[in-house]
């Protein structure tokens, strides 16, 4: 995100980049509880609450200001993550997730969704190099201790999103190196927003 953020910038264009959960001081404390390992008791439907309770709170502080004046906005992960983890993942299903966004969110959505596809094996273990290089303050590892079985419905969860809203949904393969993904993304970006 913050190579495509670069690119944009040097476009010339203003951009705001964030995370979620997280991307204000309230959803970092949410990002926290969500994400720490001793929270793995956590019930589906709080762990989703929680999810939109920091969405909502990210709209009003950053996104909704943003987008008033004009800037873009970049958001590491949105509703279609919702939708893909607790959705498919949690089986709480699609219709509860995006419910819960036309009542939270309104009708903001992403213009463009970039899903960076790989083996579920491959990225689970990418994930979990990423929290141990980060040495957080906070432990990040919750969702990583999931099983195989819970990323397959999350991958599942992801690809029916792509094929349901092909218009906003680019999928990219994420195998290949940085570079070469970067690039694809910027195509995909220049081609459709640009």
């Amino acid at each position: 995100m913050e190579k495509l953020a670069s690119a944009l910038r040097e476009l010339g264009i203003e951009v705001v980049a964030t995370r979620e959960p997280g991307g204000t001081a309230i959803g970092e404390r949410i990002r926290a509880l969500l994400l720490d390992s001793r929270t793995c008791g956590l019930d589906a439907h709080t762990e989703l609450a929680l999810m939109f309770a920091s969405r909502a709170q990210l709209i009003a502080e950053v996104i909704a200001p943003a987008l008033e004046a004009g800037k873009w906005v970049l958001c590491d992960r949105f509703t279609d993550s919702t939708e893909a983890y607790q959705g498919a993942g949690r089986r709480l299903g699609s219709a509860t997730v995006l419910e819960l966004h036309r009542l939270l969110c309104g009708d903001l959505w992403p213009d463009l969704t970039i899903l960076m596809d790989s083996e579920v094996s491959a990225s689970v273990q990418r994930a979990r190099r990423r929290n141990r290089a980060a040495d957080c303050e906070h432990d990040e590892n919750r969702f990583e201790k999931e099983s195989h079985a819970f990323f397959e419905r999350v991958h599942h969860g992801y690809l029916e999103i792509a094929h349901r809203e092909p218009q906003r949904v680019a999928l990219i393969d994420a195998r290949p190196p940085i570079e070469q993904v970067h690039g694809e993304i910027m195509r995909v970006v220049r081609g459709r927003l640009v």
